[in-house]
């Protein structure tokens, strides 16, 4: 199996925060890791709203695609977003963003994942997006 073939691990993924300049400068956390599964975390700053003040739709469909290209990665290893869709539910409002993603089926070629987006404030979660996304192996 060469190194596009293998599945992602925790310390790849934390490798691909520290040396991507956007998602170090998002302030991207991986929160949680498994095979097929993985959640993430970003602290809502001013520079990451709109001008209603929640988190920008840019910004929640980053936590989308990030997390459903990282659940596919740690599934067939090296991988691009394909395509999404992104349902935006509820304005992002809250302190913080977190996502979780999950592989749906991989495939020989490509990974079907599906991903939920929350916004926490005063630690209560509450759904801001839904996504479904096909993740093409490298």
């Amino acid at each position: 199996m060469t190194e596009s073939q293998s599945s992602f691990t925790r310390a790849h993924l934390e490798q691909a925060i520290r040396i991507s300049p956007f998602t170090n400068w998002v302030g991207t956390r991986l929160v949680d890791f498994a095979p097929g599964e993985v959640k993430i975390a970003i602290d809502v700053r001013p520079d990451l709203t709109q001008h209603h003040g929640f988190a920008h739709g840019a910004i929640v469909g980053y936590m989308a695609d990030t997390v459903c290209a990282w659940a596919a990665a740690s599934v067939v290893g090296d991988v691009v977003t394909s395509e999404y869709k992104l349902n935006l539910l509820a304005p992002a409002v809250g302190d913080s963003l977190t996502a979780t993603g999950m592989v749906v089926k991989a495939g020989k070629r490509q990974v079907v994942t599906r991903a939920d987006v929350y916004a926490v404030k005063d630690g209560q979660a509450r759904i801001v997006a839904t996504a479904l996304a096909t993740i093409a192996r490298v």
